[in-house]
């Protein structure tokens, strides 16, 4: 099973007082014991160490990079990937779903992911589905 990874979830999972740390925690010992290959793209790592940087220090930025990025697999922007991410945040008009997001979604649809490991509804508002670990049990 292939797993889209958000920001969301990776601050969840990197910052102990996120009030969605522990659900982040199973899901990801989920993803661990059962080979989820997770994909992510890399204006998710940049927006996740900017937020964990400014939030939280760099310390725990150390860690990401070491421990968590090894496990992914990372979609780089270019050109065409970011002319893609646009196209969808203009066709979308709504100011609260970012550039980020939009990428994502290209990817997921390009490379036919339905799952995310996310905390945000723009997911599924954009016919993604979260994964959630009570229920990983029931998706292939």
């Amino acid at each position: 099973m292939n797993v889209y990874v958000d920001t969301s979830g990776l601050f969840a999972l990197m910052v102990h007082n996120d009030y969605m740390h522990v659900r982040a925690r199973e899901n990801f010992a989920y993803f661990a014991t059962h080979n989820v290959h997770l994909v992510t793209s890399s204006f998710v790592i940049v927006e996740t160490i900017a937020l964990m940087q400014r939030r939280i220090g760099l310390a725990p930025v150390h860690d990401f990079n070491a421990k968590i990025l090894p496990l992914c697999e990372i979609v780089w922007v270019e050109d065409k990937w970011y002319a893609r991410g646009m196209q969808r945040l203009f066709a979308g008009n709504n100011r609260n779903v970012s550039l980020v997001d939009c990428l994502g979604f290209e990817i997921m649809d390009s490379l036919e992911i339905v799952y995310a490991f996310a905390f945000d509804r723009h997911f599924e508002e954009n016919g993604f589905t979260i994964a959630a670990f009570h229920e990983l049990d029931n998706f292939s």
